[in-house]
């Protein structure tokens, strides 16, 4: 006997807002942070960096406006999302050590236990940090919460090994690289939690991306390859607007509520 119509709306799955956790989904998600990163130096040294900070925090708002309205994961919205909190992110990271004079250790600290008060808040209120569990506006709030406090501690990490810790941007990109590789390895070798391993990665690609779009943009005084913050940004952002355009056509990252990552 077939289930009522109600009772078969009821049991269906609630759709994600997020999507599948795939080999694609990483290489976006660093892209995003590189973008992030050189676009941030790009417009801090190009316009008024007050007036860049505003800008970007009205793009921002704008991209949550139409990643909270969508319904389900839409592949365009929830990428846009992505890169505005990467670029808003790092300039208020930025800021905390250029405009304020705050150490990149302390304010990683900060960031640190910025991060741990929120994920503990979302575990405590939904009992799961599983990024698809993201189907209720709540969760989806934590969610977006975490990314952006993600984004400003590896922004902070990154320049800490860069410029504190004198390992210049390449050799920072190689260290994250070599780092990401824990939870990697720990998730597939050694049956790590699932969910554990995809904020461990998460949070790691931060740094990792920015450190090497600060290397090819940055001077070669600075230890960098000097292609330029605005033109490394217009290939990132070329390339990341032609991957999504593919996830959006074939639809291959959309997923429904399901349990691991």
């Amino acid at each position: 006997m077939s289930l009522p119509i109600d009772n078969q709306l009821a049991v269906r799955p609630a759709l994600s807002k997020v999507p599948q956790v795939t080999v694609l989904f990483w290489v976006i998600k660093v892209l995003t942070t590189g973008m992030g990163e050189t676009t941030s130096d790009f417009l801090a040294h190009t316009i008024d960096p007050i007036v860049a900070v505003g800008l970007a925090g009205i793009a921002l708002a704008v991209a949550f406006v139409l990643q909270f309205s969508a319904g389900r994961y839409v592949a365009w919205r929830y990428w846009l999302t992505v890169v505005m909190v990467s670029v808003f992110g790092t300039m208020v990271a930025d800021g905390l050590h250029v405009q304020l004079g705050v150490p990149y250790a302390v304010s990683a600290s900060f960031f640190v236990v910025v991060l741990a008060v929120v994920l503990l808040s979302w575990y405590s209120s939904e009992k799961t940090l599983s990024i698809h569990s993201v189907h209720t506006l709540r969760r989806e709030i934590f969610y977006w919460v975490t990314v952006m406090t993600t984004f400003a501690l590896g922004t902070a990490v990154g320049d800490l090994t860069a410029t504190t810790l004198h390992l210049g941007y390449f050799g920072s990109g190689v260290l994250f690289a070599a780092v990401m590789l824990i939870p990697v390895v720990g998730h597939w070798k050694l049956r790590w939690n699932a969910v554990f391993a995809f904020w461990f990665a998460y949070i790691v690609t931060r740094p990792l991306g920015a450190s090497f779009a600060d290397w090819l943009g940055v001077p070669a005084a600075r230890g960098g390859a000097d292609v330029g913050t605005g033109l490394v940004s217009l290939v990132l952002g070329l390339v990341i607007v032609a991957l999504v355009g593919y996830l959006t056509v074939t639809r291959s990252d959309e997923t429904v509520r399901q349990p691991g990552w």
